[in-house]
């Protein structure tokens, strides 16, 4: 076996579990993600699609991974590209066929010059033909004439629950953000810009041998309650708080954590007030993280919370059944302030598969030990809104917590604990390291 993350039995019990799902005489093409063009022949650094890694561990281009199903038994092959000494000079020595037939858990491999002969061959007398499209022209172009079902379908179910060893490699993802946020809390200082923290975070991965999970947000001030802010280009004036979301990835794994800290080492009484407020919340979204809870417990959970703080501010003026909203919907007027959902599963990709994100037409999975969730709330404060009063007391923060947190059959374990969130921690914490 080549130097992979999991063992070969782990990865053929995942195809064996995959394949199971599939009908008699069908056939199952997984293809990896294509390369990306920057800017005329640069491109965007390659990452293997999250699929082909989680079946087989393959993370070089121009991958497919084909599993065809017959009389109960299936044959499994690894399409690649083939070596080739001019080709290997400018980009890398490549695996090729006879390196991944010996390396990877596959029962043969062959060269992906083959594909369109091959492809016929696998998908005479399917009954079914599963595949991702949009991901390979190629195999798309060959497969237009013929119906095809959904493989993510097919696959999602089996990468909501993780193994010890995929928890392993969350936890040490965890461990690694955990430490670029204190790296980044420590060195920070009023005047900062954002760039430079977020150079800082990305920094430590990338001395740890790990990448980005996600383009790092760095919002200071007002720019902390845009959810999604990617410019991370303004100085971060004394007084304001920074919200710094971000996570790393090892072996494809992904961590994702926010935490907001004033870049003068102290909290306003403002800032402290709504800081107080959504660690409240946050703390009772990883209690509510219970095996077989329902998905929206944990939003209830922090809505809650949120909601019941906003009033006792002063911030709404209202019980908390309409702060809630109508018939207990979790939409009333609370939402002003917290308008996206309290978490996401996490793994392989960082929204990761299995359903319960806020707008999913299904109302998420039932809670179970091996999940890992983010909880993340928060409440925001934009100064330039002009969609909703805004207290002047409370004018330009932004603030969101977030930890990931391993559901197991004794409750919660947060992944992301060595990261310090406590009001006296962050104070003590900010400018440490200069």
């Amino acid at each position: 076996m080549a130097d992979l993350p999991f063992s070969e039995s782990e990865y053929l019990t995942r195809q064996k579990n995959v394949i199971e799902d599939m009908p008699s005489e069908s056939v199952l093409f997984i293809p990896t993600n294509p390369k990306s063009i920057r800017s005329n022949d640069v491109s965007y650094p390659f990452r293997a699609s999250s699929y082909m890694l989680y079946l087989c561990g393959w993370s070089e281009p121009d991958g497919i991974f084909v599993a065809r199903k017959s009389s109960g038994k299936w044959k499994t092959t690894l399409y690649v590209l083939p070596r080739d000494t001019k080709s290997e000079i400018w980009e890398g020595i490549r695996v090729g066929v006879e390196g991944a037939s010996q390396g990877w858990p596959v029962d043969q491999a062959a060269s992906i010059t083959d594909l369109e002969k091959d492809v016929m061959f696998h998908i005479q007398g399917c009954s079914e033909i599963f595949t991702i499209e949009g991901l390979n022209n190629e195999l798309d172009k060959i497969l237009s004439d013929v119906d095809t079902s959904d493989a993510k379908k097919l696959i999602d179910g089996h990468r909501v629950v993780k193994s010890p060893s995929e928890i392993e490699l969350m936890a040490k993802a965890a461990t690694l953000a955990s430490n670029a946020h204190i790296l980044a809390i420590e060195s920070t200082y009023p005047g900062i810009g954002e760039w430079q923290i977020q150079s800082i975070v990305e920094g430590y991965f990338s001395m740890n041998m790990s990448q980005w999970s996600y383009p790092s947000i760095v919002g200071g001030g007002d720019n902390a309650t845009i959810l999604h802010y990617k410019e991370n280009n303004c100085i971060i004036e004394p007084g304001n708080l920074v919200l710094v979301d971000a996570g790393c990835e090892v072996e494809g794994y992904a961590s994702d954590i926010t935490r907001t800290w004033p870049v003068n080492g102290k909290f306003s009484d403002a800032q402290r007030e709504i800081y107080d407020l959504v660690l409240r919340a946050e703390l009772a979204g990883i209690d509510a993280c219970q095996p077989g809870s329902p998905w929206i417990s944990m939003h209830r959970a922090t809505s809650r919370v949120l909601a019941a703080g906003l009033i006792e501010l002063g911030i709404l003026d209202c019980s908390i059944e309409d702060a809630i909203g109508e018939e207990n919907d979790f939409n009333g007027p609370y939402r002003n302030f917290f308008m996206h959902g309290t978490g996401h599963l996490l793994g392989l990709d960082v929204h990761d598969v299995g359903g319960g994100r806020q707008g999913d037409d299904d109302p998420g999975p039932i809670l179970k030990a091996g999940m890992v969730v983010t909880v993340e709330p928060g409440l925001y404060f934009g100064s330039w809104r002009n969609d909703v009063s805004i207290p002047e007391r409370y004018s330009g923060i932004g603030i969101r917590i977030e930890d990931d947190v391993l559901i197991t059959e004794s409750g919660p374990v947060v992944l992301t604990a060595d990261c310090p969130k406590e009001i006296d921690e962050i104070e003590a914490l900010v400018g440490s390291n200069r």
